[in-house]
């Protein structure tokens, strides 16, 4: 099984033109383009890929169609507000060759950490013992995974590791301060932290800006690894300009227009957004359009530096 490293792509989910519906053509046109930009995998329907808008039954049929186009390995997302339906998601992915599930608590209601436990533990149970199995912790949109519980499921072989999206730098700090005790997958999940993480000795990134920009994020992601210090310097002040944009937009807007803005296609959002929203957003793509051959020249040529010790 190939190891966690590097950056994945957390890829968008395109819809169709006249509905809010799964486009599989234009999402395998993504796949292909996160394959030619170097990232290390992709991942499918995380919350940059709005999973939580999909059938389960569309989900099992891009995931599929997906690992078979896909040269590099494509983790799966089976979260779900219904038991049930995580377990199919989990079972029909594992049988199509995904490289790892990524699964959260159920989502809408709130569940004490009890709760939480004993779902991963039944899920982990209705999946083989080889397929690899991540916690996925976004508490701005979810239940939190405890501590206590990952700590729990990850010294019980429970699961293989986790993908931290909190954004919280003491709960990260913890998870590595644990790792230095037993091996398992630490995946980064915000991008605010995506060069602090790496510098900490986090082994991968799943990152919504890498699809939108994957040479940007690999080269930084290399950067760091090197100790290039001027090159991290450089580059995350450009993912800094990045980031501020699309914070500035729902969920994961700001990236779906500028992947529309490399050529791909994203079909209809899933909401209408106020017209001071879309003036914002075409304020952006005018911005991105002038913005992005100096970045892709940037990641792709980095200036010629002595890498430092240390």
């Amino acid at each position: 099984m190939p190891p966690f490293d590097g950056v994945f792509a957390a890829a968008v989910t395109p819809s169709r033109a006249d509905a809010f519906q799964l486009d599989p053509g234009a999402a395998l046109e993504v796949i292909d383009f996160l394959n030619a930009h170097g990232v290390r995998g992709i991942a499918l329907f995380g919350a940059t890929g709005e999973f939580l808008h999909f059938p389960a039954e569309e989900r099992i049929r891009l995931a599929h169609l997906a690992i078979q186009r896909s040269q590099v390995p494509v983790l799966v997302n089976a979260t779900h507000s219904c038991f049930e339906e995580a377990q199919k998601i989990a079972r029909e992915a594992e049988a199509s060759g995904a490289a790892g599930i990524l699964l959260m608590p159920p989502y809408f209601f709130r569940y004490s950490a009890e709760d939480i436990r004993e779902f991963l533990l039944c899920l982990r149970q209705q999946i083989r013992d080889d397929t690899r199995l991540l916690l996925y912790n976004l508490p701005a949109y979810n239940n939190e995974i405890p501590l206590e519980v990952a700590f729990e499921l990850i010294a019980e072989g429970v699961v293989d590791g986790i993908k931290d999206s909190s954004g919280d730098w003491d709960y990260l700090t913890q998870l590595l301060a644990k790792r230095r005790k037993r091996d398992f997958a630490l995946l980064l999940g915000n991008d605010n932290l995506f060069v602090r993480g790496f510098a900490a000795g986090a082994d991968g990134a799943i990152s919504g800006c890498a699809c939108a920009l994957p040479e940007l994020m690999t080269a930084l992601q290399q950067a760091v690894q090197q100790s290039r210090e001027a090159v991290v310097r450089r580059l995350t002040a450009r993912l800094g300009e990045f980031i501020r944009w699309i914070e500035t937009f729902p969920g994961p807007y700001g990236i779906r227009e500028a992947m529309a803005e490399r050529g791909l296609t994203m079909g209809k959002r899933s909401v209408p957004l106020a017209p001071s929203t879309e003036q914002r957003l075409a304020e952006f793509r005018q911005w991105f359009r002038e913005w992005l051959p100096g970045v892709i020249k940037e990641s792709q040529q980095p200036l010629p530096e002595t890498q430092l010790a240390g």
